[in-house]
């Protein structure tokens, strides 16, 4: 497994904190976390990168789908302390614009 996921329910919403990659192995299991917390009933998911080295389109698509699901849940998603070139894989590809992006937890948990 290339990435670890932990979730950690917050007064202020459930945290799912990435480390190591996401590309077309790990995906669907980060895809599967962040569904499931949606699922739950969760309102307010913050996706804590501070840990996260990279992230391939799979990665982005499983994010995607979990914002999808989120806003017809009535919710939103956060991304929290982008690593530089992880931040520049979501502004090429346009996704910077779908999601809140917080320097980091503390500030996303607000």
């Amino acid at each position: 497994m290339s990435v670890q996921i932990h979730t950690t329910k917050e007064a202020k919403g459930t945290v799912v904190q990435l480390q190591g990659k996401v590309d077309a192995t790990s995906a669907p299991s980060v895809e599967q976390a962040l569904v499931s917390v949606i699922d739950q009933g969760e309102k307010k998911l913050v996706i804590d990168c501070a840990g996260l080295d990279f992230i391939s389109s799979a990665g982005l698509r499983s994010l995607l789908l979990a914002v999808k699901k989120m806003k017809a849940a009535g919710g939103g998603i956060a991304l929290a302390a982008l690593q530089p070139n992880v931040k520049e894989v979501f502004d090429i590809s346009g996704f910077s614009a779908l999601f809140t992006i917080h320097g980091s937890k503390a500030d996303a948990l607000k």
